[in-house]
Formats: structure tokens, sequence, C-alpha cells
């Protein structure tokens, strides 16, 4: 096995920073930095719901992702001057969307609507990831505001893992994830709880005890993750 492109050790994460309320405006925010990924989250609280949800007394999360046009190495195309979404912006939205309604009770919510704006500022592998664990306290700051926090049922946070040609690794950047064999990202709880797992072999398919390695991995990385977000909250 190789060393690692960025020296760190198999279970090492890229270091970590959350900034919240740097959108003044949001009912919350968090800039979350993962390395080299950089991603504005913000909260929107909206007191209507989606038709298919009026007068059925509970509330809706959904998400909006997007990334813009040199977060990346050459320059991307916004994605309104072509009328519409890829599909991988589209999958990639409905993962945060999902995970974050995972962690509320949406009947203790009410009719209310929140908003997840995720913008990716520079992209440097983990985006979804990223995106998720700042959502989450995004989320968390908004329903504070409004007296809502007893809705609120798990902490949640993502990660990347892969297995390259340094073995299986923790948090893959773009370098990484660009060669991986596999790559695959965990949502996790910080109760030990799963939310959602992707994996997909890149080459040829990976082995159960490869998964259990990974999964091992994702727990250490997320682990960091919810201290980097309970302290990011409790400077409020």
């Amino acid at each position: 096995m190789t060393k690692r492109p960025s020296g760190r050790a198999c279970d090492e994460g890229r270091a970590i920073s959350i900034e919240t309320g740097f959108a003044r405006h949001a009912e919350g925010s968090a800039l979350i930095r993962v390395g080299g990924t950089e991603v504005l989250c913000t909260a929107s609280l909206e007191h209507r719901v989606p038709p298919f949800l009026r007068n059925k007394g509970q509330g809706w999360i959904t998400a909006e992702y997007g990334m813009l046009p040199r977060a990346t190495h050459q320059r991307g195309n916004r994605e309104a001057s072509k009328g519409k979404q890829s599909g991988r912006t589209q999958e990639i939205q409905r993962l945060i969307a999902r995970s974050l309604r995972a962690c509320v009770n949406l009947k203790k919510l009410g009719e209310r609507t929140i908003t997840l704006d995720c913008d990716v500022l520079n992209a440097d592998g983990g985006t979804r990831c990223a995106s998720i664990t700042g959502a989450w306290v995004a989320l968390s700051m908004a329903l504070k505001k409004a007296n809502l926090s007893s809705v609120m049922t798990a902490q949640i946070a993502a990660v990347s893992c892969g297995l390259t040609s340094a073995g299986p690794v923790l948090d893959l950047d773009y370098v990484e994830d660009s060669a991986a064999q596999a790559d695959t990202n965990f949502v996790l709880t910080a109760e030990g709880g799963i939310v959602e797992i992707q994996g997909t072999a890149e080459t040829s398919p990976f082995q159960e005890t490869e998964f259990f390695e990974l999964l091992r991995l994702a727990k250490l990385g997320t682990a960091s993750l919810f201290k980097a977000q309970t302290s990011a909250l409790e400077t409020l």
C-alpha cells in the first residue's frame, strides 16, 4: 500500500471548522470548512407547507444544493443558465433533505417549512457530506430562534470513506476520490444510528470485511464532526 497524497493517516480526517451566523439574514447559517471544501449552509423558515401537506398538521424540510462556477478547478456553468438542474444536483439535494428530515419530528414542527440551501464555495471532495454536517448546524439555529429546539430528535453528520491504493481511508479529498476503487458516504447519528449509506465499487466489488472497516472509519470521522457541531453551537 502507498501513502495518502495528503500525508494523512488512514483514519485521519481533514481539518474542520464551522462558523455560525455567516449569512446574517437567515434564521440559521453555518460556513463549514472541511479541508479545502467550503460550503455555506443556510436555513430559512416559512409558516407554510407544500400543497400535499396542507391541513395535515405536520411540517416539511427540503434542501437545495449548488456549486459556484469556480468552486472547481475549471469554471462550471450555472445550472440556472441551462434552465435545469443536473441529475447529480437533484440526487444530492434529495439526500440532504432526507437526512435532515430524519432528525426532526415533523409533527411537532407543525405546518412550517424549513429550506436548507447548501452552496459550495470551494470543492475538494466530500461536498455532500460537508453540506449535511453544516446544514444540521444551520437547522439547529433556526429551530432555536423559533423556540422549536424540542422538535430535533438526533444529531447527524456525514463523512466519506473509500478504498484507495493506501487501503481503507477516512474523509477523501478530490485527488483520492477521483481515483478510489470504492467510494462510500455515511450519514450517522451521534447515538450510533445509521441514517443513510451510499456505496459504490468503481473497479471491482468490495468485500463485507472492507465495508465494516469503512463503517468503523466513518464512526471515527463523524465523532470529530459531532464535536465541531456542538462547539459551533455553544458560541451562540
